[in-house]
C-alpha cells in the first residue's frame, strides 16, 4: 500500500512542478487614469540616473559604435519630455547591463537533480556511485 501511495505522490509532485514551471508570470499594478506631472526635483533625479547610466564604460563604447557623440546624446536627452525621462529612468532599474547571473540557473539545476533523486528513491530505485 505504501509503494502505491508513494508512486501517486511522486507523480503528483511531477505534475505539480510541470504546471508551476509552465505557468507564465503575470505582473499587475495600478495604471493611472491621467498623466501625473513630475516635480523639477524628480526630473533632476531621473536625469541624473540616466546620466550615470550613460557614463558607464560599456554603454559609452556601445553608443560610440552606433556613431553617437557625447554632444548628440546630451541634446537628445534635453529634448525628452518629463514622462519620457521618467519612463527611461524606470526602465533602467530593470535592465541588466552585464547580463543575468548564472546563479539562478545553477540553483534550478540543483533543484531538478534533488527532485530526480527523491523520485527515484520513492520508486524504489537505488543510486550507487562507484569510484573507479
Amino acid at each position: 500500500m505504501t509503494r502505491f501511495l508513494s508512486k501517486w505522490i511522486a507523480w503528483y509532485l511531477v505534475l505539480a512542478m510541470l504546471v508551476i514551471g509552465v505557468t507564465p508570470r503575470v505582473y499587475a499594478g495600478f495604471a493611472p487614469s491621467e498623466a501625473i506631472g513630475l516635480s523639477p526635483a524628480e526630473r533632476t533625479a531621473d536625469l541624473e540616473k540616466v546620466r550615470k547610466f550613460l557614463e558607464m564604460k560599456m554603454v559609452r563604447e556601445r553608443l560610440k559604435e552606433f556613431g553617437y557623440t557625447a554632444e548628440e546624446i546630451q541634446s537628445k536627452l534635453s529634448q525628452l519630455s518629463d514622462e519620457q525621462v521618467h519612463q527611461l529612468a524606470l526602465n533602467l532599474d530593470d535592465l541588466n547591463v552585464a547580463g543575468d547571473s548564472a546563479l539562478g540557473i545553477i540553483i534550478a539545476l540543483l533543484i531538478i537533480a534533488i527532485l530526480v533523486i527523491v523520485i527515484l528513491q520513492l520508486m524504489g530505485h537505488k543510486i550507487v556511485i562507484k569510484k573507479s
